[in-house]
């Protein structure tokens, strides 16, 4: 059923990462699905990793994640039972880096560095508010957009004043600009750099490889075409000279669990934008 006035693949592309983002974003799931990276867990190994979570909430979370098809539950016998990733939940762990790099660029910095795992949680915060997707996904493919033609395009059954506030919360949160009252809404910095976290959860969520989010039609980053070059017959060539060896690409970024739960040691870079959204 579609929710938005977009077209079909497109929204059924926003439905498929606002749904990726409820698996996760409540309060503990990234917690447990991290204490669960490395081999399966009696369930009193994995409850002696999350030992904050008090008795009798472990239990209702591993369902939900099971449900979801992120976490596993092995029965060995009556009395031996594991749980450990699905291969879809251990492929969704690579998007974890990638929001606490955005989150360190741009997200307000607080008076203490946070551990990576509160940057992880509070990002989540931000991209699950009601109609977040669907907005950022139109103003990054349209560029500006009034806020009548957005509630058209976003919540075509409702009344489009219905649209204020959460574009509001997203001005607020930093990911949203505008110019003021009846001005047209565009992305900010920090919106437009959720391009790699968006990317990615839409190819996890469509089941394809997360490098296919470089070529995500509307958060993707396509390679710019070399401006042609005048074509002469008879052209003096240069002696050769030693070139830098190239990049062959980016190295992916080596971390462990235990880093998301400890306060960064180094310097981190200032942030492009001072955005707002909810510390702890």
């Amino acid at each position: 059923m579609a929710i938005t006035a977009l077209p079909p693949d497109t929204d059924a592309d926003i439905a498929r990462v606002t749904e990726a983002l409820a698996m996760i974003t409540p309060r503990w799931n990234v917690r447990i699905m991290l204490a669960l990276s490395g081999p399966p867990l009696r369930y009193s190994e994995l409850a002696a990793k999350v030992s904050w979570l008090q008795s009798g909430q472990l239990h209702p979370k591993l369902k939900t994640l099971c449900d979801a098809g992120l976490v596993e539950r092995a029965e060995h016998s009556s009395r031996h039972v594991t749980y450990g990733h699905t291969e879809r939940g251990a492929a969704l762990l690579p998007v974890l880096p990638m929001i606490v790099t955005w989150a360190e660029e741009h997200l307000e910095t607080a008076d203490h560095p946070l551990p990576a795992i509160e940057q992880i949680e509070d990002s989540l915060t931000l991209l699950t508010r009601r109609h977040a997707a669907a907005i950022l996904w139109v103003l990054k493919s349209r560029q500006e957009v009034s806020g009548r033609a957005l509630a058209r395009i976003v919540m075509p059954k409702s009344d489009w004043t219905n649209v204020y506030p959460p574009l509001r919360q997203l001005v607020a949160d930093g990911l949203v600009d505008t110019d003021g009252i009846g001005r047209p809404y565009r992305l900010s910095a920090a919106g437009d750099g959720l391009g790699p976290v968006l990317g990615t959860l839409s190819a996890w969520s469509a089941g394809q490889p997360l490098n296919q989010a470089a070529h995500h039609p509307v958060w993707g980053q396509p390679q710019a075409k070399p401006a042609p070059r005048p074509w002469v017959s008879s052209q003096s060539r240069p002696a050769p000279a030693a070139l830098p060896q190239g990049r062959t690409g980016e190295a992916t970024p080596t971390w462990h669990n235990r880093d998301l739960f400890s306060h960064a040691t180094t310097v981190r870079p200032t942030a492009a934008i001072q955005a707002g959204g909810p510390r702890r």
